[in-house]
């Protein structure tokens, strides 16, 4: 599903992953993917309510966490810059579709971070 929310579809998700060369572009493709489908299934479903919207990035948290045995066999790790860059992008998804008021932790939490 194509992202229509034009501010969604020219932000360079995980752009300080990919300037570091630490972090496999491979691995970074796919976590830039999954913020992709978060951002088609936020215009989808149309989170009601800040709950929905945690519900949705739960998810697609776990998804990114999921990629961490990938990101070690390549010779890195979700570590606190990647985090951090994840989770500002989370953030930038909150607030590009309405939810002003959403608390960065839980956007991305699933107490595996």
């Amino acid at each position: 599903m194509p992202i229509t929310h034009s501010r969604v579809a020219q932000h360079a998700f995980l752009d300080g992953l990919y300037r570091d060369g630490y972090f496999p572009d491979h691995v970074v493709d796919k976590g830039r993917a999954i913020l992709l489908a978060l951002c088609a299934r936020t215009e989808a479903e149309r989170p009601a309510d800040l709950a929905a919207l945690y519900r949705l990035t739960q998810g697609a948290t776990e998804e990114f966490n999921a990629l961490e045995a990938e990101f070690e066999a390549a010779g890195s790790e979700i570590e606190t810059v990647a985090r951090e860059e994840a989770g500002g992008d989370f953030w930038f998804v909150a607030r590009a579709y309405g939810f002003e008021d959403a608390d960065m932790e839980e956007l991305i939490a699933t107490r595996e971070w």
